[in-house]
């Protein structure tokens, strides 16, 4: 059975780099690549809900106008929509991946997610939307609720692509890092890749234990994985490895309360996500 990505594109800055990821992907394990630009008519009509300000006689003549400035809206909201995922799709293909279908919605956007994600592998978005802006610091407005929602796999996209040949998967002993580890064992994406698994604590029987577990699995899959213990404080500790050890993915459990899932989804929400440099996979 085909696999199939849906990959969430919404025209700002980081919407190409979702776009060559779910290229990647999809050359690596021939899925189908769905890609969805969401309109959500609740977020467009509280931008001009103004009825409550307009009085006296001029009232039904301006909410007339109002409404007619609704509509002209919501068109080029469409065309515009339209526009994002032609060159979206123009862009996959360019990649080589044949497979690439559109879909325009009118919804909430993790409503869309929930609703679809029955029929899909893996849900790709970027780490920030057009709202958000570039900023480290911020992260889209609905990056935390898809999250939640969804019970896929969810690809976060980081700015800008580069080829992806070394993996780090965050692995605590917890079921979604243990899941994580027989994702990437199993999943044809990361065949071929270097893949390192990596706890941050101390380095103990009970850890060793862990690790070689998970290194088993891997190497039940094809996978010759390394395995490091890292000091310090989780956040700060991957972000170092990340970025001294060439590592171009991310792979961890999204949910939990570890030191190193917390700090994903949790009380200090989204600090690997906003300080990580490279895309990352959550696992539920």
């Amino acid at each position: 059975m085909t696999a199939v990505l849906m990959a969430l594109v919404d025209g700002s800055a980081y919407s190409e780099s979702v776009c060559r990821h779910a290229a990647w992907i999809a050359s690596r394990t021939g899925a189908q690549v769905k890609l969805y630009h969401v309109l959500d008519p609740r977020r467009a009509r509280s931008k001009r809900d103004l009825s409550g300000s307009i009085r006296l006689g001029a009232r039904s003549n301006l909410l007339e106008k109002l409404t007619a400035l609704d509509e002209q809206h919501a068109k080029l909201a469409q065309a515009q929509g339209r526009a994002i995922l032609e060159d979206a799709k123009a862009l996959v293909e360019a990649e080589g991946v044949g497979d690439v279908v559109t879909r325009l919605r009118h919804d909430d956007i993790v409503d869309t997610v929930v609703a679809k994600e029955g029929a899909v592998d893996m849900i790709l978005i970027g780490k920030r939307g057009e709202a958000a802006g570039l900023e480290k610091t911020h992260l889209g407005s609905n990056f935390e609720r898809i999250v939640r929602a969804s019970q896929k796999p969810v690809f976060v996209a980081n700015r800008a692509f580069r080829p992806i040949k070394r993996v780090l998967i965050a692995y605590d002993g917890g079921v979604s890092a243990m899941k994580a580890v027989d994702h990437v064992a199993r999943d044809p994406l990361f065949t071929g890749l270097d893949v390192v698994v990596a706890t941050v604590g101390a380095d103990n029987e009970e850890m060793r234990r862990a690790l070689a577990s998970a290194r088993a699995t891997l190497d039940a899959g094809g996978h010759v994985a390394e395995t490091r213990v890292l000091d310090g404080q989780p956040g700060k500790a991957l972000g170092e490895f990340v970025d001294g050890e060439g590592i171009d993915l991310l792979v961890m459990g999204a949910y939990g309360h570890s030191r190193i899932r917390t700090l994903v989804i949790g009380s200090t929400t989204t600090e690997m996500i906003r300080s990580c440099k490279v895309p990352v996979v959550l696992m539920r």
